[in-house]
């Protein structure tokens, strides 16, 4: 007799894929934080893979000792925090307005939208376009250009149109316009797909690189990511005594270079297990309701 119990081989290969995937995803940073850990003459002979050897926060040191860092950490959290919430905002609202069936224009809007997603203006128009709204070296440079996502609007849009109308019928029974169907009905009913978009919008606005590069001149005003640049490219944010220490210039700026990636990248992992359910359900939703 046939154990109906007994699991198949799909099940199997996926779990040593998974498992595979999952090693190649993890050993660059277990790696890195070992590297940036360990003692200088056991990075330096190539001893270190997944475990720190002449284990030191010498490099840490360096890296968080230095006033300009903390400044970026700054200028990074206000940038994601403010950019998040008008990214959101702007999002949500165009979102459930474009989701709406009775809405004139809709499918024509929603054309010109996506028609985004793969036809832009370019850097260069876009520069000057920023540049004659004087948002150049502000921090609103950094945070308006690029608030709207085509695929995080259309993501949410879907959302919203798979809420019953019965609700949005009940509102306006209640004397809800518009707005107050939105902010009471709509808001609280879609908390996943709201914690979705923002873990979207941080993680881009805490890694954006090029926006920094094109908009900011004043050093006090670089967020975390063209700092941490800056100071692998050079040795260090404010002089070059770093690269001296160890006795040997390469090993010691790679050692460097690895503990400045995970000061960068630490923080915004951090975040993620506090909004997984709601990222798992948020995506789901998305994909499976039209």
């Amino acid at each position: 007799m046939i154990n109906s119990q007994r699991p198949g081989i799909f099940p199997i290969v996926s779990a040593v894929i998974l498992t595979i995937v999952v090693v190649v995803t993890l050993y660059p940073f277990v790696h890195m934080l070992a590297v940036s850990f360990s003692g200088d003459i056991y990075v330096m002979q190539n001893e270190i893979t997944v475990w720190p050897k002449g284990f030191n926060v010498k490099m840490y040191d360096l890296v968080l000792g230095d006033p300009k860092i903390w400044t970026a950490f700054q200028n990074t959290i206000v940038y994601t925090a403010l950019g998040t919430a008008i990214s959101l905002a702007l999002t949500s609202m165009g979102a459930y307005a474009l989701s709406r069936t009775q809405m004139a224009f809709r499918k024509s809007l929603t054309m010109l939208i996506v028609f985004t997603m793969f036809f832009g203006g370019g850097m260069i128009p876009t520069y000057l376009v920023v540049r004659s709204l004087g948002l150049v070296d502000t921090i609103w440079g950094m945070v308006l250009p690029g608030a709207v996502s085509t695929w995080n609007l259309i993501l949410m849009r879907t959302f919203f149109s798979g809420i019953p109308k019965e609700l949005e019928e009940s509102g306006r029974l209640d004397g809800l316009n518009d707005i107050g169907i939105f902010l009471r009905i709509m808001v609280p009913l879609s908390t996943a797909s709201f914690a979705t978009i923002a873990l979207f919008y941080a993680v881009g606005l805490w890694n954006n690189f090029q926006l920094p590069l094109l908009y900011l001149r004043t050093p006090d005003t670089f967020p975390l990511q063209v700092l941490l640049r800056n100071l692998i490219l050079a040795g260090t944010a404010s002089s070059g005594d770093v690269t001296r220490i160890g006795g040997d210039n390469l090993i010691v700026e790679e050692s460097l270079k690895y503990a400045t990636i995970m000061v960068s990248t630490l923080p915004i992992l951090v975040v993620y297990p506090f909004v997984q359910k709601y990222f798992v359900k948020g995506s789901m939703i998305g994909a499976i309701k039209g």
